[in-house]
């Protein structure tokens, strides 16, 4: 993986090309490649680095063509290398192939495809895939029902048939160099409908700019694009045969957001930018949502099923990374405030270890692009035991949006920077609707109560805002502790999540090693590693369980050890504790993690930023991890 983007139409190919995976470079990549098909065959370049770079090698080339394909690769199978760069083409050079996924089998294939005589060059799963089109391509023979030969598209549909995981593929043939086929399994893509021409892509900020209709492709379809005209087919049928080829008619979605909200907006960095949206983020997470004065958390996306939810017994949340993190606050808010039992499960172990589900539980998931892979593994399982299954999701149409009975979106615009944090904000606020929605479905909530909790979310973009006014204080705590080899994050109750999102973010973004531990666990053995270059940050504030990180405070200062807080407004006790105080204002206790994720978001960034790194794309890590 990591981004695709194919082009057939009236225009120079490689220009849009390159300015397609320039939009993809948020998703975090190692090498970059094109290939196009011209007169006088397919032309392609690769490199290791950014896309820049690649830019600079294609000024240097005359290339005159209509259609091509183009990828970002964030390394999986071998390293980064201008060989293991898609696109990955045959011994012949005639079939040229981009591909996000895992192909599981590719050493078995591999093995039987050498015995056959093809040669490889690249320590990639990906680049079987050529071969194995290649092996089924046969063009001065005839059809056959054992040997599609002779056409580009049935020869693609035989090597798929032979695969076992994952793909979103974009797929030229040099012998047919008027299409593209492309073709998805438990990988995103979609094609953009322009103007006389066609944009592949797996994700859709690659086609914005250039057109705003996409049709998406559904696990197990293959498309063909040639012209004007897309066939969309099935590449099984239901009893797993190949398929006749009849069309399937797609509908076409309208991208309901543009090119400025994908531009940094006067910022450094698209990271700084999101964090500071983060007041239009819980206006628009609640636009229509939140009606405080009736009591009532309104969500649209539930109603078709929210006679299902009024007979759960339990819901368990699957998710990944940050996703996951703004589960656990879930976790507290429902349990305490709706009365439901809650699990949080890590998507990648959910369905490994034989979860038991019924048609009493709801399985719900949490993630942000919508095509997170193991989230999505999970969400496939609860189906198979016939668990209601639900959605938080940003991205409208993806795949996960598809695959669940039913869900919210966060209606919060695109979110460029791979470490997240506007969609951390914008999920806790939707769990805390979903909180009341709960509450009042199942009759565990009164309505003063739910007035309680709707009307101090609405207060909230104020009091986030006004966080921001402490920024140079946070900077300067920033320059204080960033030559630190170490954090420890401790919080309770609602705020061990926001300790475990506070490690996890300064991970990600400075590269400094960090953990998030409950309070109360911190004399179980973390307290061993406690010495005065070792930063701890508690977040402590006035809640339930206040005089309980107290305690730990006082542990880790008779140890000598550095302590930042976050802490409540006009909490004199604390500045006498800490070394160093950021401050948030009051709220009630459920929605604490949300005010106090902002200065640790921040703390993080100016970490980063202050150890010269670049924190929108940090080393090894992906936007959207489409792979187990």
């Amino acid at each position: 993986m990591c981004g695709i983007v194919g082009y057939i139409g009236k225009n120079e190919a490689a220009p849009i090309l390159l300015e397609g995976l320039k939009r993809l470079e948020y998703r975090g990549y190692d090498s970059a490649g094109i290939a196009v098909i011209n007169s006088a065959g397919v032309k392609c370049i690769k490199s290791v680095g950014r896309v820049k770079k690649l830019e600079k090698l294609l000024l240097k080339k005359k290339i005159g063509s209509n259609i091509g394909i183009a990828h970002t690769r964030w390394a999986t199978h071998g390293k980064p290398s201008i060989a293991n760069a898609h696109p990955h083409f045959t011994t012949h050079k005639n079939i040229f192939v981009v591909h996000n996924g895992i192909i599981e089998n590719y050493q078995e294939l591999k093995d039987q495809l050498k015995k056959k005589g093809h040669k490889f060059v690249t320590d990639t799963d990906s680049e079987v895939i050529a071969h194995l089109i290649e092996d089924c391509y046969h063009p001065t023979r005839k059809d056959s029902d054992d040997k599609p030969k002779g056409h580009f598209e049935k020869a693609v549909k035989a090597a798929l048939k032979k695969i076992i995981g994952a793909y979103g593929l974009a797929i030229i043939c040099r012998d047919e160099p008027d299409k593209i086929v492309a073709a998805r399994y438990g990988s995103p893509l979609l094609i953009g409908i322009g103007k006389k021409e066609k944009i592949i892509a797996s994700d859709a900020a690659a086609v914005i700019g250039r057109t705003k209709k996409v049709i998406y492709l559904e696990d197990g379809e293959i498309a063909v694009i040639n012209g004007s005209k897309i066939k969309v087919s099935n590449i099984y049928s239901a009893k797993g045969s190949e398929a006749s080829g009849k069309s399937i008619k797609k509908k076409i979605n309208t991208i309901t957001w543009g090119q400025d909200e994908i531009s940094k907006a006067g910022y450094n960095h698209f990271m700084a930018k999101e964090i500071h949206e983060a007041p239009e983020v819980i206006i628009n997470s609640t636009r229509g949502r939140c009606i405080a004065a009736r009591s009532l958390a309104k969500l649209g996306g539930l109603e078709s099923v929210k006679k299902e939810l009024k007979n759960i017994s339990r819901l368990i949340i699957v998710a990944c990374g940050t996703a996951r993190n703004a589960g656990l606050v879930g976790e507290y808010m429902i349990e305490e405030a709706a009365g439901i039992p809650v699990e949080v499960e890590y998507a990648s172990e959910f369905r490994y270890r034989g979860p038991i589900v019924n048609k009493n539980t709801a399985v719900m998931a949490i993630s942000q692009s919508g095509e997170t892979a193991d989230t999505l593994a999970a969400i496939k399982e609860a189906k198979k035991q016939d668990a209601l299954t639900l959605g938080i999701v940003n991205v409208v149409g993806s795949s996960i949006t598809r695959e669940t009975d039913a869900g919210v979106y966060n209606h919060i615009g695109p979110e460029i920077a791979v470490a997240s944090t506007k969609a951390y904000i914008s999920e806790i606020i939707i769990l805390a609707l979903l909180t009341v929605f709960l509450g009042k479905t199942h009759k565990n909530m009164s309505a003063k109560k739910a007035k309680e909790i709707l009307y101090e979310i609405e207060k909230l973009p104020k009091k986030v805002q006004s966080i921001f006014g402490q920024e140079q204080i946070i900077k300067k705590i920033a320059r204080k502790y960033k030559r630190s080899d170490n954090f420890l994050y401790l919080g309770r109750k609602y705020n061990y999540p926001t300790a475990l999102e506070g490690a996890l973010k300064l991970k990600e973004i400075s590269y400094i090693h960090a953990e998030g531990h409950p309070t109360g666990e911190m004399k179980h053995g973390p307290i061993a590693m406690i010495e005065p270059d070792f930063p701890s940050v508690f977040i402590t504030p006035k809640d339930s369980v206040y005089e309980k990180n107290i305690s730990g405070i006082e542990e880790v200062k008779a140890r000598d050890g550095k302590i930042i807080c976050i802490a409540t407004q006009g909490d004199k006790k604390i500045s006498k504790l800490a070394d160093d105080v950021i401050y948030i204002p009051k709220t009630i206790e459920m929605l604490t993690p949300i005010l106090a994720a902002l200065p640790l978001h921040l703390l993080a960034y100016y970490i980063g930023v202050g150890k010269g790194y670049n924190v929108d794309k940090p080393r090894n890590l992906a936007k959207s991890v489409t792979v187990e």
